[in-house]
């Protein structure tokens, strides 16, 4: 006989724990959805392809290639969702509860010793204050709140919002939890910045259940919903919230002697006799008054009083062939305190096989129990539906949000007696089991969304190759469903199980996912980065549409970043005041002080006043050490004055540009108020030495005009030289040649001062720099001898030819034919002609260097 004959089947239906689910069946497992998961091709078509609108996009769940995005089109903008009324609210509060469990109905617990609890949380309520539950696990906080919520139904406009903040760090799946509940809104998930100004004008009493959070984040839930009384039920290990939340505290502490004992009479339906009062009291002193341990209690009890019945009991009962375990014909004792404090192992010896089994698959999925309707075809057993009942009567199971899982002390109690041995093959029946379930058609994404949980720890406890088969099965659903905290996290575990197992096209589709999503939250530099990995992959495997998919999404992406860049400004830092030691010193132009050393000046006196002045070279700086000679109208002109500074020393000719040193990092004990002290604070600029008593440094002149400098002293000097040797010797050949004749056994040599005259242009002309021009220039008498010498270059003797062309004759009538060599500025025909009948003589054919080395020699 089918012991859930009677039961309403949509559940089981639902889930697709027997036969084949309809889509009437699974429409009706969420009576709460206003809006169906729906497919081209019908609901049992081979793809569930689903359309949302998040935020400014449009997303369009396809389970087979990627979900698609693209902007929202003109026109399709959705207006602002209404609230829903009173009977929409509670047809959705229904649906936040655990579902109804199929068997007998469990007794309700009276809730005893919290009047004057509830009383003071109603009236704090009521003011539109927040209050914070504080309890340990199993001291009653969820009846607490059952009864909470039925007192403060009219109260706020927009009613009694039940969530469960179990396994929720941070507020924002609560807000759109909650937004969900008050706002006819399906298929729509908004950004953040509308789901904080929707939120904002929500008016509820908000009960959350299982509260993990604290701190700054339960502050940021607070402030999104200034209008909501929050009712936050904790344990005493939870974070406490901040200090300018203004939350009350309400402790529940545990029962007394009396309402211990009026529980367990509750729980067993008959009164305690005085051995067992005695053993209740005692359990009290080692439970602390916890309510849980002793609807525990009531449990071993009641299978004591089962395994105790007399002969005559069982001879009035009908045997049954349904009888599971053969009765102990010996007295069932008390259970010792040690087994009161830790009963689940008692109460798991006692329940039946599939109540066991169910046990090792929670065991299995960390405390998580799947829904009753695959129930049967995880254990095996037609009718395991019912051992969740029966695990809830016996205490081992608690309620959390919209499903049960294993009470407080529950999973380490069995895991220590070996409930845990199987948990591997345990969780990877599971994950197949949901891998068929969440792909298939008829299964609505919103019951998958509320089996979140199990799905996630079946994910995690599964083996490589099945954990990517469940995740690329339930990924679309749980998008679908807007759970898009579980979306994210069973494609990260998706991702890096086909990365082991070797699935590439896996891997793609996943990161790709990842990037859809990401863009949906507006995190452009996460999307960026999974969707380039995706199209990489694809491009790999030559997938085409899926490479298309990903583009479309990345140029998505691409808009955003250029919004992104435009819409914000450009950071500018203020510019850090210049201090007064912080200035750029030029050494001013000094006309008194002459640009040569006087001493070379001093000997070649008669040379440089017949020798004009050179053109003044182009500047290589700008300021007036640039230039040493330089008019002083013009450099007045050309130079700008920073600070005039008299030097304390003597200006040399050499010129140079100083710069003092950056202002020095100034070590006060005041804190820095401006960027510049900050930056400078954090990067201290070298150590400068100190600077002497005067602070500005004697001018240099710089390398270029130092090089040109002694150029032209070496050749002044030079040019003396030359003039005076070539002055006495044309006095001395001239008081000679009257006098004396040229001897007879060759022709002499004279050492006229036109000899020289090649010798400095062969220097002038072909080694002193391009932008040198003459030192003298051609006079028309030719009557001067200092006119016609030429500067050598600096480092070389006058004596020294660098050319080797022959020199030319310096007589007054040159031989026919031969050209002269020498240039016109430097032509030396003039002089030559004084000399008489010598003159022929230079024109030997000697080599170019001849008359110069013997011009000492033929002194008289």
């Amino acid at each position: 006989m089918d012991r859930t004959q009677g039961q309403s089947g949509r559940d089981e239906q639902a889930a697709g724990g027997s036969g084949t689910p309809s889509s009437a069946s699974a429409s009706a497992a969420a009576p709460a959805s206003t809006g169906q998961a729906s497919a081209p091709s019908g609901p049992a078509g081979p793809a569930r392809v689903v359309t949302l609108t998040a935020g400014d996009f449009t997303l369009t769940v396809n389970p087979v290639d990627g979900s698609e995005i693209e902007p929202l089109r003109p026109g399709t903008e959705r207006s602002r969702p209404a609230k829903r009324d009173a009977a929409a609210r509670a047809v959705r509060d229904a649906a936040a509860r655990p579902p109804v469990l199929p068997g007998p109905a469990i007794s309700v617990r009276p809730l005893l010793a919290r009047g004057e609890e509830l009383e003071r949380l109603v009236r704090l309520l009521g003011r539109g204050r927040s209050v914070r539950l504080t309890g340990p696990s199993g001291s009653g906080r969820s009846a607490l709140l059952d009864a909470v919520a039925a007192q403060c139904a009219g109260l706020a406009p927009d009613g009694v919002v039940r969530i469960s903040g179990y396994g929720h760090q941070q507020p924002g799946e609560l807000l759109h939890a909650l937004y969900a509940t008050v706002y006819d809104a399906p298929r729509e998930r908004p950004e953040r910045d509308e789901l904080l100004a929707r939120v904002r004008d929500i008016g509820a009493v908000v009960l959350l259940d299982d509260l993990e959070m604290g701190g700054s984040a339960l502050d940021e839930l607070l402030r999104a919903t200034p209008e909501c009384a929050y009712l936050l039920a904790a344990t005493p290990d939870t974070k406490a919230p901040s200090d300018d939340s203004h939350v009350e505290e309400v402790f529940l502490t545990g029962l007394g002697r009396e309402d211990c004992v009026a529980l367990l009479e509750a729980g067993l339906g008959r009164p305690l006799t005085d051995e067992e009062t005695a053993w209740a009291g005692d359990l009290r002193f080692a439970s602390e008054g916890l309510p849980l341990r002793f609807v525990q209690a009531a449990a071993m009890l009641r299978q004591r009083d089962e395994l105790n019945h007399s002969d005559e009991d069982d001879d009035e009962e009908e045997p049954g062939v349904f009888e599971e375990r053969p009765r102990d014909s010996a007295v069932v004792p008390l259970p010792t305190l040690a087994e009161g404090a830790a009963p689940a192992e008692l109460l798991a010896s006692r329940v039946s096989e599939s109540a066991r089994a169910a046990l090792r698959i929670a065991c299995a999925l960390g405390g998580e129990l799947p829904h009753h309707a695959h129930l049967p075809a995880l254990v095996g057993d037609t009718h395991a539906d019912t051992a969740v009942a029966e695990l809830l009567d016996c205490g081992l199971l608690t309620p959390v949000g919209t499903r049960y899982r294993l009470a407080a002390g529950v999973a380490r109690q069995l895991e220590d007696v070996g409930y845990g041995d199987t948990a591997s093959e345990e969780a990877r029946t599971a994950a197949r089991h949901y891998a068929w379930w969440t792909g298939h058609a008829s299964v609505v994404p919103e019951r998958v969304g509320r089996e979140a949980d199990a799905v996630l720890a079946a994910l995690a406890g599964a083996d490589v190759v099945a954990a990517a088969v469940l995740a690329r099965t339930a990924a679309p659903a749980f998008a679908a469903s807007l759970h898009w905290e579980a979306w994210e996290r069973v494609l990260r575990s998706g991702a890096e199980a086909a990365r082991k197992a070797g699935e590439v096209a896996e891997q793609a589709y996943f990161h790709h996912e990842l990037g859809v999503l990401a863009l949906c939250e507006g995190r452009v530099d996460r999307a960026r980065a999974e969707l380039e990995t995706s199209i990489g992959l694809r491009g790999a495997l030559a997938d085409k549409r899926g490479t298309v998919a990903g583009r479309r999404a990345l140029a998505l992406v691409v808009d955003r970043e250029v919004a992104g860049a435009a819409a914000s400004p450009p950071l500018r830092l203020e510019a850090p005041g210049a201090a007064p030691e912080a200035v750029t010193v030029a050494t001013p132009a000094t006309p008194a002080t002459p640009a040569t050393p006087a001493a070379p000046a001093a000997r070649t006196d008669a040379v440089t006043k017949a020798v004009p002045a050179p053109k003044q070279a182009p500047a290589l700086r700008s300021g007036p050490a640039a230039a040493p000679r330089a008019d002083p109208a013009v450099s007045a002109a050309a130079v700008t004055r920073v600070a005039p500074v008299t030097p304390a020393l003597p200006v040399s000719s050499e010129a140079v540009t100083r710069m003092t040193p950056v202002v020095p990092v100034s070590r006060g004990s005041e804190p820095p108020t401006t960027l510049s002290e900050v930056f400078e604070d954090a990067f201290p600029p070298a150590p400068q030495p100190a600077a002497p008593a005067a602070p500005v440094p004697t001018p240099a002149p710089a390398r270029p005009a130092q090089g040109r400098g002694r150029r032209r002293q070496v050749l002044l000097a030079a040019a003396g030289a030359l003039t005076v040797v070539a002055l006495g010797t044309v006095v001395s050949l001239a008081m000679s040649s009257s006098d004396t004749e040229p001897p007879a056994d060759g022709p002499a040599v004279s050492s006229t001062p036109t000899s020289a005259a090649p010798t400095s242009v062969q220097q002038n002309s072909g080694n002193d720099p391009s932008e040198e021009p003459p030192v003298t220039a051609p006079s028309e008498g030719g009557a001067t001898p200092g006119a016609s010498v030429a500067a050598p270059s600096p480092g070389r003797t006058p004596g020294r030819t660098p050319s080797r062309r022959p020199s030319s004759s310096p007589s007054n009538s040159p031989r026919p034919g031969t050209p002269s060599t020498a240039p016109t500025a430097t032509e030396p025909t003039p002089t030559a002609t004084e000399t008489g009948e010598a003159t022929p003589t230079a024109t030997a054919p000697t080599g170019p260097g001849t008359a110069t080395a013997t011009s000492p020699t033929t002194a008289p």
